[in-house]
């Protein structure tokens, strides 16, 4: 018997889902700075950094929203910003993306990637 995959991410409590549809209202008009992550189910390393991720959302939630986007299912958005490797992770703020982190990181790095972001 062939399992199927998955398709949809494994459940994070702290993050939210956002899709083409979706993105410019739950990102570029947030109040404050949003981290999004391009990722992809069939992604080891995405795997491996969305916990983490879902961490940092619980922790600073009063700072930061941290956003998942599943790179296979939302095209467009990719495309708008021209995303090419996963997992890559972006800071957006006012609407613009101003920073880019490309590749798994630790917590801790991660932390030190967005901690403008956190004050």
């Amino acid at each position: 018997m062939e399992l199927k995959e998955e398709r949809r991410r494994p459940q994070m409590a702290n993050t939210v889902d956002v899709t083409d549809a979706t993105f410019a209202t739950e990102v570029l008009t947030s109040d404050k700075p949003v981290l999004v992550d391009f990722w992809a189910v069939w992604c080891g390393p995405c795997k491996t950094t969305g916990p983490m991720l879902d961490e940092i959302a619980g922790e600073h939630k009063d700072k930061l929203t941290v956003a998942k986007l599943n790179v296979d299912e939302n095209q467009d958005t990719v495309s708008d910003y021209q995303v090419s490797s996963i997992p890559t992770m972006m800071v957006f703020k006012d609407g613009e993306p101003v920073k880019s982190i490309i590749g798994a990181k630790s917590k801790a790095d991660l932390l030190n990637a967005v901690s403008d972001f956190l004050q």
